[in-house]
């Protein structure tokens, strides 16, 4: 029966979460503090701060630590799966209406108009992050930006780093550890 209600209680938390991890915390909250009280208020706190740490998913990470706290391993596989079946069964769905009308032509001028879209999403996050990397100021934006404000080790460490993923297609993973290892010698010497 534990396992029914762990399931149960981490499906919904996984299908109502829209908004990613931070969405998702009431719902989490308040399945397992007040639903079913699988968790004390101290508990709930050491969930979040491990969750964040860990890699993943927010409620993902969650649901496996308080299947874990609740029903041991099986616990934890029983609540994880709770929490991505509805992701799974979502996707799903959409591939299948996907490859059942991607001919059509209106579904192909969606598509079309929602590649630029995408792209100046994933362009403003990633400008966001190079100016947070590259100047001094955390509040610095591009209509307020100096050339006295930009922090030159920085911005040579991902010029650096850019031209070492472009030239050499580098794994991302060793140019970043490169660049941490530098970053270390060089602050650690000014």
């Amino acid at each position: 029966m534990i396992y029914i209600q762990i399931f149960w209680s981490f499906f919904q938390i996984g299908l109502f979460s829209i908004g990613g991890g931070y969405a998702a915390l009431p719902l989490i909250e308040h399945q397992v503090l007040e639903v079913h009280k699988w968790l004390t208020l101290g508990e709930f706190a050491d969930l979040l701060t491990i969750s964040q740490m860990t890699p993943g998913p927010i409620a993902l990470n969650a649901s496996t630590f308080v299947g874990t706290k609740v029903a041991g391993l099986s616990g934890a596989v029983v609540a994880t799966a709770g929490c991505v079946t509805p992701s799974c069964i979502i996707v799903l769905t959409l591939a299948y209406f996907y490859f059942k009308y991607k001919n059509l032509s209106t579904i192909q001028g969606v598509l079309k108009g929602l590649r630029p879209a995408v792209v100046s999403l994933i362009a403003s996050a990633g400008l966001s992050i190079l100016l947070l990397a590259v100047f001094k100021n955390e509040d610095v934006t591009l209509t307020t930006m100096k050339l006295s404000d930009i922090n030159y080790i920085s911005a040579a460490l991902v010029a650096a780093g850019v031209f070492v993923l472009r030239k050499y297609k580098t794994d991302p993973i060793k140019v970043m550890i490169a660049a941490g290892i530098a970053g270390i010698f060089i602050y650690g010497l000014f």
